[in-house]
C-alpha cells in the first residue's frame, strides 16, 4: 500500500499542474487521503466474501475542512482517476493467479462508490456554505433596513463576494413563492446580468440591494418580475453599501406611502413620492422638501408668486392681477422657480409637490419662531 501511495503521488506531481502549485501541507494531506483510499479498498476487498457489499468511504474524513475549499470537485476526480490508474497498472502483480478480472470488477465498484462519496462531500459543503451565505445575506439586509450600519457590514458583504458600487435599494411586495427560491432566483439573475444582488424577504416585503448598476431604472427592470403585485419603489443611488441604509429607508418609506398615488408608475423612484412620504410622516422627505422647495425661494418674490399661483388654481391671469404684475412676469418667475427647485409649477404632480413643500416650510418657520419666543 505504501508503494502504491508513493506511485500515485509521483504521477499526480507529474500530470497535475494544480497539484504542484499546492502548499506542502496540502500536498501532504492529498497524499494521506490517497493512501487512506487505497487502504480502505484493500481492507474492503479482503472481506468482500463476508457479505460486506458496500465499501467504506470514510477516508474522506481524513482531510481537514480547509482542504475541501482548496481543491475543487473536478480536482478530486483527477486524484481518484490517477489512483485508479496506478492500481490498475499493477493488477497482474496484485491479483492472485486467475483473479485479475475479479480485482478489476472490484476496482470499478469501489471507484464508483468513491465518486459518489466525493460528490456527496462537496454537496454537503455547498449546502453548508449556502446556508451560511443565506444567513449572512439576511443579516446584511436586516441591518440596512434598521439603519444599524457599522464596519462589520462590509466584512459580511466581502464574505459574499460583494465589491460593487454604486448601490441602490429596491423595495416592493414579496411574491407568494417560497422566499428562499425567490432570493436564489434573484442571485442567479444578478450573476447573469453582471451585478451584485443581495435580497431579503421580511414579512410581506421584498428588499433587493443592487450593486454595480450604471442606471437604477435599468437595474430595476431586470428584477421587477421577481416582485409580487403592487408598487415597486427605487431608493436613491448611494456611493457604497455603507450608505445604502439611506436608500433603503427612502425606498421603504416610499413603499408605505405609495398608496397615496395609486397611478404611480411601476417601478417608481422614492424621490417622486416625496410629497406622499412627507404627508405620511417621513422626516427625511419633509427635510428634503423644505431644503429643495422652500429655502431656495424664501425671502424672494418667487415665494409669493408660487403661493399665489397655486392658490389661484394655476391661473396666470389671476396671479398677475393679485400681484399687480404682467402675466409675462409671472411666467418668468415660474421659470425661475423651476430652475431653482427642479419642479415645474404648471405640471400637476410638480405643483402638488411644491404645495406640500411650501406648507412644510411655513410650518417649519412657525415652529422655529415659536421656539424662539418660548
Amino acid at each position: 500500500m505504501g508503494a502504491l501511495g508513493t506511485a500515485a503521488m509521483a504521477r499526480m506531481d507529474e500530470q497535475l499542474p494544480w497539484f504542484r502549485a499546492l502548499s506542502a501541507e496540502d500536498r501532504s494531506w492529498v497524499g494521506l487521503v490517497a493512501q487512506a483510499g487505497i487502504a480502505a479498498f484493500v481492507e474492503w476487498f479482503q472481506h468482500a466474501g463476508e457479505g460486506r457489499l458496500t465499501p467504506s468511504i470514510e477516508f474522506f474524513g481524513t482531510a481537514p475542512r480547509e482542504l475541501k475549499r482548496s481543491i475543487s470537485l473536478q480536482q478530486t476526480v483527477d486524484v481518484v482517476r490517477i489512483v485508479v490508474e496506478v492500481v490498475e497498472a499493477q493488477t497482474h502483480e496484485l491479483a492472485a493467479p486467475g483473479g485479475e478480472d475479479q480485482l478489476q470488477q472490484a476496482m470499478l465498484r469501489y471507484t464508483r462508490d468513491v465518486a459518489f462519496a466525493a460528490a456527496q462531500v462537496y454537496a454537503r459543503e455547498a449546502e453548508a456554505r449556502g446556508s451560511w451565505d443565506a444567513r449572512l445575506e439576511a443579516l446584511i439586509v436586516d441591518a440596512l433596513v434598521r439603519g444599524e450600519v457599522d464596519d462589520g457590514l462590509h466584512s459580511w458583504a466581502a464574505a459574499l463576494g460583494w465589491t460593487s458600487s454604486p448601490v441602490v435599494v429596491i423595495a416592493g411586495n414579496a411574491p407568494g413563492d417560497d422566499p428562499r427560491a425567490v432570493i436564489d432566483g434573484l442571485r442567479e439573475k444578478g450573476r447573469r446580468i453582471g451585478m451584485d444582488l443581495l435580497a431579503g424577504v421580511q414579512a410581506d416585503r421584498l428588499i433587493v440591494i443592487v450593486g454595480g448598476a450604471s442606471d437604477a431604472d435599468h437595474a430595476a427592470k431586470q428584477v421587477v418580475a421577481r416582485f409580487g403585485v403592487g408598487p415597486i419603489v427605487i431608493g436613491p443611488e448611494v456611493p457604497d453599501l455603507h450608505a445604502a441604509a439611506r436608500s433603503a429607508r427612502a425606498a421603504l418609506a416610499g413603499l408605505k406611502a405609495s398608496c397615496g398615488w395609486p397611478d404611480a408608475p411601476r417601478p417608481v423612484h422614492a424621490e417622486d413620492l416625496l410629497a406622499e412620504r412627507a404627508l405620511d410622516g417621513d422626516a427625511d422627505a419633509r427635510e428634503q422638501l423644505i431644503e429643495n422647495v422652500y429655502l431656495p425661494l424664501a425671502g424672494t418674490p418667487l415665494l409669493d408668486t408660487l403661493a399665489t399661483y397655486l392658490e389661484q388654481g394655476t391661473s396666470l391671469e389671476a396671479t398677475a392681477r393679485l400681484l399687480f404684475v404682467h402675466p409675462n412676469t409671472v411666467r418668468y418667475r415660474l421659470k425661475k422657480i423651476t430652475e431653482l427647485t427642479g419642479y415645474q409649477p404648471t405640471e400637476g404632480r410638480s405643483a402638488f409637490t411644491l404645495q406640500v413643500g411650501l406648507i412644510l416650510g411655513r410650518l417649519s418657520e412657525s415652529a422655529e419662531t415659536w421656539r424662539a419666543l418660548t
